[in-house]
């Protein structure tokens, strides 16, 4: 198995506090090392040949993947959406590290990618990939929220209100089921819809939570300049990196948040930095076409 580094809260104002958790390890960093944890040792417990998993042009959850194969000599394949990216491996970091990493790859279209969930298209996986161990896109099972559950420890029981992104909805039920009653969980959702709910409803055994909708900033990989502005501000201020698909968004939500007063002065927040700074290479490819500022 992988060794878990500790990490140890970092306090930026009276009231807010961050747990560092992209520090946990050097490569499968933050809440994929978490949701990876369980699903690992199932493979190497009952004796899996490889990983099959999904992901998108700069998935968090592929980089992690693959690292974890690498680390543990397991062998990866990555579904990929979209066919074009076949002929852009090598400029795209996210695909390049994780083949770095020995994972391969098969392309799929959107269409096609779609089914992702659906029964019959992962039989015909498993048909075609007979010993490879299927972990769905963002690595959200049963098995990740039980690695989830363990971002949070005794001593945060101090918190009022712990924050945290949310993308699949397995990280954010972890913290659901490990709070107590009385703390109050709240997601920053990085995609427009409502159907999170119903997905984390499936997983998540107490109902001390609530998701923001208000900081998506357009839908998953979007960005503005006030959004860009806020993470380096937030860099230069506090020394420590946001990415700007996930923990870029719920930090710009939260200290908004409390500029508006809606969380209160004397509440004591803990943020959930889930990680994901490998993608801010890929980001800063598109904002450098787009002529817009660049992530520090």
């Amino acid at each position: 198995m992988l060794n878990l580094q500790h990490v140890q809260n970092i306090k930026l104002t009276s009231q807010v506090f961050l747990k560092p958790e992209y520090k946990i390890h050097d490569t499968v960093s933050g809440n994929k090392f978490r949701k990876l944890k369980y699903n690992l040792k199932v493979v190497q417990e009952q004796g899996w040949y490889g990983i099959l998993t999904f992901g998108g042009a700069f998935s968090n959850h592929i980089a992690a993947t693959a690292a974890a194969g690498q680390l543990l000599k397991i062998p990866t394949l990555g579904i990929i959406r979209g066919e074009e990216l076949a002929s852009k491996i090598e400029t795209n970091p996210t695909l390049a590290y994780a083949k770095s990493c020995g994972m391969q790859f098969e392309f799929v279209s959107r269409s096609v990618y779609k089914q992702k969930s659906d029964n019959s298209y992962l039989e015909d996986l498993q048909e075609n990939y007979p010993n490879y161990y299927i972990i769905p896109e963002g690595g959200t099972n049963d098995f990740a929220i039980k690695g989830c559950k363990e971002i949070l420890i005794k001593s945060d029981e101090i918190y009022d209100v712990i924050c945290c992104p949310v993308g699949t909805g397995g990280t954010i039920s972890g913290l659901i089921n490990s709070s107590l009653p009385t703390q109050k969980i709240i997601g920053f959702p990085v995609l427009k819809g409502a159907f999170l709910n119903e997905d984390i409803c499936k997983f998540a055994t107490q109902s001390n939570w609530e998701l923001c909708h208000d900081y998506h900033f357009g839908g998953y990989a979007k960005v503005d300049s006030d959004l860009i502005h806020f993470i380096n501000s937030f860099k230069t201020e506090f020394k420590i990196p946001l990415d700007p698909v996930y923990t870029g968004k719920m930090m710009f939500g939260i200290f908004d948040l409390l500029q508006k007063g809606v969380l209160s002065a004397s509440t004591k927040i803990l943020a959930i930095h889930t990680g994901g700074l490998q993608g801010i290479e890929g980001m800063n490819q598109q904002l450098k076409q787009k002529r817009m500022a660049l992530i520090a």
